[in-house]
């Protein structure tokens, strides 16, 4: 008989980032269909489902309510770093875990997530590490309005000024927002070697646009000339730009067709593949503990069992590949192998000169 197990899915059907919410909760619902359908696992799980509608307020009430108005410990979901911040005080408050399958800013490991996307030294920096000696190091960052954009390009910063690079202008938006205007303008004015894209959703989209637009008009900002970079767009995002997402080079765990994921299927982006693999680990972590488990707080349930979590971060070992837009598909450009989720810099030595903080 299989163990009946609730688990919490927390995804957001609508609002500015929807498309990366959306590929978070296909890939999370294809793993609890799988794991449900193998006679050999022993968890059938039961979703225990909310839609946040794209507001922020919302998650941590709605977190809430699953742990406690169901028997689920276990949450799957959170795009945004402010959604996931948004919840750990009622993952503390009520004993639960959520499985955070983003890439995000780092700095953080908190006793109630697990972390199934990448971390900075799985995206950020081997990005930086690839362009800057590529295409320079004169850079242009943008970044929405939250800690995601603050932290990413705080560290970017860091790193474009220790390689002796100069950032020439830095510009946010609200999540949503899609007044980039400004942002093209000093763009055109300041001309950098490239632009690095920390917007989210919509006000993305409305930025690729435009800059598009821009090097149609002007071969400065072409893809060779001045290419745009991106730690979290994905596949899932490349419907809505069609021919303005062309030459976008970004870092990830996983791209359509790439190798390296552990036990990968065909993804759609690396939203569904990390959502797949928080369940089936998930899964996996209470088979091989047994009855109860479910119940048990994480350290305890991660406590020798091997696998890809890193018991003392939670962060996963991951794939690191960058990749560029050709022909509307991402096409791999260079595959670094597999790098275990370093959240505080600790093991990255080229890295060991910046200064770190706690971000809370």
């Amino acid at each position: 008989m299989k163990r009946r197990i609730a688990l919490g899915l927390l995804h957001s059907g609508s609002g500015s980032y929807a498309l990366l919410s959306q590929a978070s909760l296909i890939g999370a619902q294809a793993a609890i269909a799988a794991v449900n359908a193998d006679a050999a696992m022993p968890v059938h799980f039961i979703p225990v489902q909310r839609d946040p509608g794209g507001n922020a307020d919302a998650y941590g009430p709605l977190c809430e309510e699953i742990l406690r108005d169901s028997p689920a410990r276990h949450v799957v979901g959170c795009v945004t770093s402010l959604s996931r911040k948004e919840v750990i005080p009622s993952l503390e408050k009520l004993g639960g875990t959520l499985w955070y399958p983003l890439p995000y800013e780092g700095f953080e490991a908190s006793d109630h997530v697990v972390y199934t996307h990448a971390c900075p030294n799985q995206h950020l920096l081997p990005l930086l590490d690839w362009a800057l000696p590529a295409h320079g190091r004169r850079v242009y960052l943008t970044g929405s309005n939250y800690i995601w954009g603050w932290e990413i390009n705080r560290l970017a910063r860091m790193t474009i000024v220790q390689a002796g690079g100069a950032v020439l202008g830095e510009r946010y938006l609200p999540i949503g927002a899609q007044d980039v205007e400004r942002m093209i303008d000093e763009i055109r004015a300041t001309c950098p070697d490239f632009v690095l894209n920390s917007l989210v959703g919509a006000s993305s989209y409305a930025f690729l646009r435009a800059y598009h637009a821009l090097g149609l008009t002007d071969p400065r900002f072409t893809p060779e000339r001045c290419p745009m970079l991106s730690c979290n767009l994905t596949e899932c995002e490349l419907p809505p730009l069609a021919e303005a997402a062309e030459g976008l080079i970004a870092a990830g765990p996983y791209f359509r067709g790439s190798s390296g994921w552990p036990g990968a299927a065909e993804f759609g982006s690396s939203h569904e593949a990390a959502s797949y693999a928080a369940v089936t680990e998930l899964a996996r972590l209470l088979a091989y503990h047994g009855a109860g488990s479910e119940d048990w707080p994480l350290a305890h349930l991660l406590a020798g069992a091997g696998g890809p979590i890193d018991p003392g971060t939670h962060h996963t070992r991951l794939p690191v590949i960058i990749a560029q837009v050709r022909d509307g598909a991402f096409k791999v450009i260079q595959h670094r192998g597999e790098v275990l989720g370093d959240p505080f810099l600790s093991r990255n030595l080229t890295t060991a000169a910046l200064p770190l903080r706690v971000v809370s």
